[in-house]
């Protein structure tokens, strides 16, 4: 899937999924972090926001600059 920022997240089933974080519109945290796309679907994981946030900027960054980490 390449041009996507692909994360990985938990349910609040303990599953975990893939996520495509180009489609995030908005994160709210109730205290669950509840994801909403830009298609209105909606996604309640365990991950805070910030964590969410760290693994969008992690994926980029591994994509964009892969010789940061080295």
């Amino acid at each position: 899937m390449e041009g996507f920022t692909l994360i990985k997240l938990t349910g609040i089933d303990n599953k975990e999924f893939i996520l495509n974080a180009d489609v995030i519109e908005r994160i709210d945290e109730l205290p669950q972090s509840v994801i909403t796309l830009t298609n209105t679907r909606k996604y309640i994981v365990t991950e805070t926001a910030e964590e969410i946030l760290e693994k969008v900027i992690e994926f980029r960054r591994k994509i964009l600059c892969p010789d940061y980490l080295k």
